[in-house]
């Protein structure tokens, strides 16, 4: 993978040994990453998680305001893309089960001097809070540190 978009998408999407190439090939070129799952009707909840999993792992510090703003950001711009430009989920009867990456790294392995970016990936599913009510959804967003 050259771009950090590229690379968060196909971690979102990846499983197993695949999941575990592309991590490997992502750290050569420079990029740290994280993984993980929620689902809520909540949006606080979805931004929370990712958040909360960033700063654990080290992607972010928790104390350095550009860290937290550029990952809101990116968080944002992610969660526009899965709800389609209609920003809400519980207060509009619809609940979602993601998959989140947030990739840190350089915005293409090419432009290194360009600085430190962040990718935040949402991948899953959405539809009102009723099995079987759902369908595939996607967002990313991309932001500077």
């Amino acid at each position: 993978m050259e771009s950090i978009g590229k690379t968060a998408l196909m971690y979102a999407l990846s499983e197993g040994e695949l999941e575990l190439q592309i991590k490997m090939a992502a750290g050569k070129n420079g990029f740290r990453m994280i993984k993980g799952k929620v689902g809520s009707m909540s949006t606080e909840k979805i931004f929370a998680a990712v958040e909360t999993a960033s700063q654990r792992e080290g992607l972010i510090r928790k104390d350095h305001y550009r860290d937290t703003h550029a990952l809101y950001h990116a968080i944002l711009d992610a969660f526009v893309g899965i709800c389609r430009g209609q920003l809400g989920l519980g207060n509009m009867l619809r609940t979602v089960g993601l998959i989140f990456t947030v990739v840190r790294g350089p915005r293409t392995i090419e432009q290194r001097e360009d600085g430190e970016w962040l990718a935040v990936v949402l991948y899953g599913t959405i539809g009102a809070p009723v099995k079987g009510y759902e369908h595939e959804t996607v967002g990313l967003g991309l932001n500077h540190l």
